[in-house]
C-alpha cells in the first residue's frame, strides 16, 4: 500500500473515530444522544488529506539553528516574535500561505483528539512539509512558547509526536495519518506587538493554544493532551511517559483524602470520556460538584497545587506563574470531583477542578489506536474566562 492511499478518506475509520467522542452516561456530555454523524469530505479536506505524511519528524533529536541565537531577548514576547519572524522568512510563498492566516475563532476551534486522518480541518502547515532546518525553527518557537521542564511543555510535545511514530508502526488503519509528520503549526492572525493572534500548535492527541494581544499572553487554553500507549512506551530512541506525571499527581491527591472527603468528592453517574473537548466549548456545567478546596488541609492544598501545575506548567514560566496565582486566589470557590478508583489506572476513572475560573478533567478509557489491551487518558486545561484569549 502507497503512501497516497494511506491518506485517502476514510468514512468508515471516522465513523469508528466518533463513536468515541466525549459522552459521559446518564445523558451528561455533549452528545447525550450519541456522537454526531460524521462530516462528509469536501475538496478542501481531500486536498489536506493528499498532503499528509507518513514518515518521522524526529522533533525531539534534530538541531535548533544557529542563526536563532539572534533572537535571545530577556522580553518572552520579543523572543518568539523573532524566531517566529526567522522562520517565516524562509517559506516558499505557497508554505507562508499554509502557516500564516487572518485570525478567526472558528479557525481557533479547529482542533481535535483525533488524527490527522479522521480530522483534516486543522488550520496550518505540516511539520513533515517543513525542511529539517525550518523544523529546527519550530523547535526553537515552541521551546520559547512552552516549558522546556522534562515531561512538561515542548517535551511533552515530542512524547505525543513519537507515540504517532509509535502507533503507525503497529496500526492497520493507515487512513488515520498516525505520524508525526503530521503535527501541525500556524499563526492565526500576524504575530506581533500589536493586536490579536494566535500560536497554534495541534495533532493527534494534542492541542496548543497560547493566544496574545497586544504583546501579553491573554489566553493559553484550550490546552487537550492524550497518549497511546500509555504509561510508558519506547519509541525514537528514549523511554516516553508524558501524563504519567498527571495521573500520578493526581491520584496522590484523591488517596490523600479522608473517607469523609472522599464520599463529599465522588461525583454522580460514569464519566467516558471529558466533557469539554473539542467542539464542546459550551460543555461545562454552571453548577460546581464534588469537595470543595477550602475543606482540605494544608498539605492537600499542596498535592492540589501540584496536579494543576502539570497542566499550566506546559507554558512560559512567567505566564504559568501569573495563572496559578490566579487559580490559587479562587480556591475558596473551587470544588474537586472524581468517579471511578482513586488510582486512575482503570477505564472509566475520571478527576476534575472546577473553579471560576479553572476547568481540568483528567479520563481514563479504554485504547483505539493500538488495538492492545489497556487503557489511556484524555485530559484538558480550560480556563473559562479566556479561553480562546476570551474571545467569544
Amino acid at each position: 500500500m502507497n503512501a497516497s492511499d494511506r491518506i485517502k478518506a476514510s468514512s468508515i475509520y471516522l465513523a469508528t473515530a466518533l463513536v468515541f467522542s466525549p459522552f459521559v452516561m446518564a445523558q451528561k456530555g455533549p452528545h447525550p444522544e450519541g456522537p454526531p454523524p460524521p462530516r462528509p469530505d469536501t475538496p478542501e479536506t481531500l486536498a489536506i488529506k493528499a498532503r499528509m505524511g507518513d514518515t518521522s519528524t524526529l522533533m525531539g533529536d534534530i538541531s535548533v539553528p544557529a542563526a536563532t541565537e539572534d533572537c535571545d531577548n530577556s522580553e518572552h514576547i520579543t523572543t518568539l516574535l523573532c524566531l517566529i519572524s526567522l522562520l517565516k522568512s524562509t517559506l516558499s510563498e505557497d508554505n507562508l500561505s499554509l502557516i500564516q492566516t487572518e485570525y478567526s475563532l472558528e479557525q481557533a476551534k479547529n482542533w481535535s483528539n483525533l488524527p490527522a486522518g479522521a480530522f483534516p480541518e486543522r488550520p496550518g502547515i505540516f511539520l513533515g512539509e517543513l525542511s529539517i532546518k525550518q523544523r529546527g525553527m519550530v523547535k526553537a518557537i515552541l521551546k520559547e512558547a512552552a516549558s522546556e521542564s522534562r515531561n512538561e511543555g515542548f517535551d511533552e510535545m515530542v512524547q505525543t509526536l513519537n507515540a504517532d511514530d509509535y502507533i503507525g508502526t503497529i496500526s492497520t488503519d493507515y487512513k488515520a495519518a498516525y505520524s508525526s509528520y503530521n503535527g501541525k503549526l500556524a499563526f492565526l492572525g500576524e504575530p506581533s506587538e500589536d493586536g490579536l493572534w494566535e500560536l497554534y500548535y495541534g495533532g493527534h492527541h494534542f492541542a496548543f493554544s497560547n493566544t496574545y494581544n497586544n504583546g501579553k499572553l491573554v489566553g493559553a487554553t484550550p490546552s487537550f493532551r492524550g497518549i497511546e500507549p500509555f504509561p510508558s512506551f519506547e519509541m525514537n530512541g528514549r523511554e516516553n511517559k508524558p501524563l504519567l506525571q498527571e495521573r500520578n499527581a493526581f491520584s496522590k491527591l484523591l488517596t490523600s483524602l479522608s473517607e469523609k472527603q472522599q464520599e463529599k468528592a465522588k461525583l454522580k453517574g460514569t464519566y467516558r470520556d471529558i466533557l469539554a473537548g473539542p467542539q464542546a466549548d459550551d460543555a461545562i456545567p454552571e453548577k460546581q460538584e464534588g469537595l470543595a478546596v477550602s475543606s482540605l488541609s494544608e498539605q492537600q492544598v499542596s498535592l492540589l497545587k501540584e496536579a494543576i501545575y502539570t497542566y499550566v506548567g506546559d507554558i512560559h514560566e512567567t505566564e504559568a506563574k501569573r495563572y496559578m496565582e490566579k487559580y490559587a486566589s479562587e480556591f475558596n470557590n473551587t470544588v474537586i470531583g472524581y468517579s471511578g478508583t482513586t488510582s486512575l489506572n482503570s477505564e472509566d476513572d475520571y478527576v476534575r477542578v472546577h473553579g471560576p475560573s479553572l476547568w481540568i478533567e483528567f479520563s481514563m478509557q479504554s485504547n483505539k489506536s493500538t488495538n492492545q489491551p489497556g487503557n489511556h487518558p484524555h485530559s484538558v486545561w480550560r480556563d473559562r474566562q479566556t479561553d480562546y484569549g476570551g474571545q467569544k
